[in-house]
């Protein structure tokens, strides 16, 4: 009967829980599906484990720690195969607002971040939990949360800073071509 008790209280929580979870791992991880794959691997391992969390209260912080295991995990096997090609694929441009560029260039900067750096980011500012919070979340010292929080948002200026120098540049280049081919002509 204990059995039973424990699964009916795991799913009343899954249920509960589930869109702020799932949220919590699409800030983790870039791709929708990969976020779910990351949330069903963490709830299994999880299920395991939770007649062990006493304070139930806890399980969104100790599933957040699985999650971000389970994605650091991962992105050590990760496998790098890289295929040369003779011609580059065509640069996709997205069609949406200016919110869903800027959420993408969000993500696929957050991208140069360590896996560390990234946790610390996403817990402070996405999740909004406090610096001790995070480092309980993570297993740090406040310290440390709060120094990797620091090097990691002057990382993420740099490439912001660099990324938009590379743009004026490109944008310079092609007013000068532009003359160029005025002259030409």
């Amino acid at each position: 009967m204990a059995s039973s008790g424990k699964v009916l209280d795991f799913e009343e929580y899954v249920r509960n829980r589930q869109d702020a979870l799932l949220r919590s791992a699409r800030r983790l991880v870039p791709d929708p599906i990969e976020a779910q794959d990351l949330l069903q691997t963490a709830l299994v391992r999880t299920y395991g484990r939770w007649d062990g969390i006493a304070d139930k209260s806890l399980a969104d912080a100790y599933l957040r720690r699985v999650m971000i295991n389970t994605r650091t995990e991962w992105w050590r096997a990760r496998k790098l195969d890289e295929v040369p090609t003779e011609q580059l694929p065509e640069a996709r441009v997205e069609d949406g607002t200016e919110q869903h560029a800027d959420r993408s260039l969000l993500m696929d900067i957050l991208g140069v971040l360590a896996p560390k750096q990234r946790s610390v980011v996403v817990l402070r500012h996405w999740e909004q939990m406090s610096t001790e919070e995070t480092a309980e979340a993570l297993g740090m010292s406040t310290g440390t949360v709060k120094s990797t929080l620091h090097r990691a948002l002057a990382r993420l200026r740099q490439e912001l800073e660099s990324r938009d120098l590379d743009d004026r540049a490109l944008g310079r280049r092609g007013a000068e071509d532009r003359g160029q081919d005025r002259c030409a002509a």
